[in-house]
């Protein structure tokens, strides 16, 4: 990954849905987010018709940085999870290959031990992903190539003709 520049493949970015999916049904939750640090959201899944994703996603990696620097404050190297209690609704905030962030919202009809564990095989199986993401990216598909190649000059005399 150059920077924090993220090229999202179509397979893989099937899988981190699949892997979302299947979070959701697991830890009984009531939606789940996997979006990058820079609060873009990668992947939805659960009842989130009645949720500001794009300003929770947002959100929440402002939070995941804020937590970072009280991190290194105290000589950490990271605090990889969060949890938020509310009365109606419950926040498991983890990073998942110093890449992504995956966010589990929980009601009662979940628990935060649940969750827990849910996330962790999750996580486990994102990270694989996130690697092969890496891996392509490192590759230098054709595709990648061609278009970076390609000037705004280019793209001008393509629609000027």
């Amino acid at each position: 990954m150059a920077g924090n520049q993220f090229l999202m493949f179509e397979e893989e970015q099937r899988r981190i849905q699949e892997a979302c999916d299947l979070l959701a049904r697991a830890a009984n939750a009531e939606a789940v987010l996997v979006i990058d640090k820079n609060g873009q959201e990668i992947a939805r899944s659960g009842d989130t018709d009645d949720l500001d994703v794009t300003s929770l996603s947002s959100l929440f990696a402002g939070n995941v940085a804020a937590t970072g620097g009280i991190a290194k404050l105290l000589a950490e190297k990271e605090f990889s999870g969060q949890f938020h209690e509310g009365e109606k609704t419950n926040v498991h905030i983890s990073l998942v290959a110093q890449r992504a962030i995956l966010v589990v919202l929980f009601d009662q009809r979940s628990s935060l031990g649940l969750v827990r564990l849910r996330v962790k095989k999750a996580s486990e199986e994102l990270t694989r992903i996130f690697e092969a993401i890496v891996r392509k990216m490192n590759q230098g598909s054709a595709q990648t190539q061609v278009f970076s190649e390609i000037t705004d000059d280019d793209i001008d005399n393509l629609f000027s003709e």
